[in-house]
């Protein structure tokens, strides 16, 4: 049985646009070749159920083994890892009432602040913790169960973006954006994050906040224009995506040597998800780049730009980026097509460890704790079940 995706109403507009454009190039490219999947003759792509199944029911198995008695993952690091864990565990079949998804939403609602936000007290990234926590609870809401958490969320995450409310016009770089907490520096990842959040509140493309974050998105891709008009576009122009337009001393590695920034596969198909949350389609010159970049660029043995670092995330936004833009196949610049969710599932499927965990050798943004990583996975997995092909 396919997994029922809840999207706002307001966003189906922009996603079914996307997803018609996609259609259309998609029928200009040549036939599946003679070695593809059974699956593809019978007018699929995607993975074969059992495979997909069995690394999916691997990876529950083991988060299920690795809860603590009070419901969390990971606790020391945050809710963060407790909240992708049950976002995944959601999006693979689980509901509310299933005693380890129940366990895991009963210790979440214990970090619900009185300024709306849903992090641990004293954490430095409230804004990344709040905006996992409400697409958990999202997914999870029914009967209006947790409308009201979902209600003073909202209004936490719109407090925390950088506007003219925090003496920034749109002329600033850092307009828009949205960092890990109300005084970092705004970056892609959480703005990204942000958008997602505010999307899962019920915000539309038009949605001020949105609209606001796009500017701040735009900045951040590689493509000079008018959208961007930073010093660093015109360095390396190749339409991807990079951490941050208000790039600091921590972001050296980040920069080419004509003072760049480079473009990250992560951060370019997270870019990509939030244009697609924000209303743009396939023929804007911002989402051709990124998908031209993307052709260009194709990976599943890397994260783009960053070699083994973030690998987990990327997988994530990769999975989540493409399922938005309704690719059902992927031709990259040499004309090699690509059914893009079996190859991540036989991807997982050979670095996914006998207990049925994930764990990254480059331990860089935590990824050397396998809850965290595993959750990553099966959140990723979770976009490559079988579908009808475009």
């Amino acid at each position: 049985m396919q997994r029922q995706i809840k999207i706002p109403r307001s966003l189906l507009p922009a996603i079914a646009a996307a997803t018609l454009a996609l259609a259309a190039a998609a029928a200009e490219l040549p036939a599946a070749d003679a070695g593809a999947p059974a699956a593809l003759a019978a007018g699929l792509v995607g993975p074969e159920q059992k495979t997909y199944q069995a690394v999916v029911d691997r990876a529950a198995a083991f988060l299920a083994s690795r809860q603590a008695q009070d419901g969390s993952l990971s606790a020391g690091a945050g809710i963060g890892p407790t909240a992708l864990a049950m976002l995944a565990l959601l999006q693979n079949g689980r509901t509310a009432a299933d005693p380890q998804v129940a366990k895991g939403l009963a210790w979440l609602e214990g970090f619900v602040q009185k300024d709306g936000g849903i992090y641990k007290p004293g954490s430095f990234i409230t804004n990344y913790e709040t905006c996992v926590a409400v697409v958990c609870f999202q997914k999870a809401n029914r009967q209006g169960r947790y409308d009201k958490i979902l209600r003073q969320a909202d209004a936490f995450l719109r407090g925390i973006q950088i506007d003219e409310k925090k003496g920034k016009d749109k002329s600033d770089p850092a307009f828009g954006g949205v960092g890990y907490g109300a005084k970092s520096r705004p970056d892609l990842s959480n703005t990204a994050f942000t958008v997602e959040a505010l999307a899962a509140c019920g915000a539309g493309p038009n949605d001020a906040a949105i609209q606001r974050a796009l500017i701040f998105v735009s900045r951040c891709q590689n493509l000079e224009g008018p959208d961007n008009t930073t010093p660093y576009a015109s360095k390396v122009n190749d339409g991807g995506l990079y951490y941050s337009c208000t790039p600091g001393r921590q972001d050296k590695d980040r920069q080419t040597p004509n003072g760049g920034l480079r473009s990250e596969g992560s951060m370019t198909y997270s870019g990509l998800k939030s244009m697609i949350y924000a209303g743009l389609t396939r023929d804007d010159p911002r989402v051709q780049a990124a998908i031209g970049w993307i052709r260009k660029f194709y990976d599943l043995r890397s994260n783009p730009g960053l070699g083994g670092a973030g690998l987990y995330y990327y997988y994530h936004t990769f999975a989540k980026a493409l399922d938005a833009l309704g690719a059902g196949q992927i031709e990259d610049a040499k004309g090699v097509k690509h059914d893009w969710r079996r190859e991540l599932v036989e991807e997982l499927a050979e670095r996914q460890q006998p207990n049925g965990s994930w764990v990254n050798p480059d331990n860089r943004w935590l990824e050397g704790d396998p809850n965290l990583v595993t959750a990553y996975a099966l959140l990723a997995l979770s976009y490559c079940q079988p579908k009808a092909a475009k």
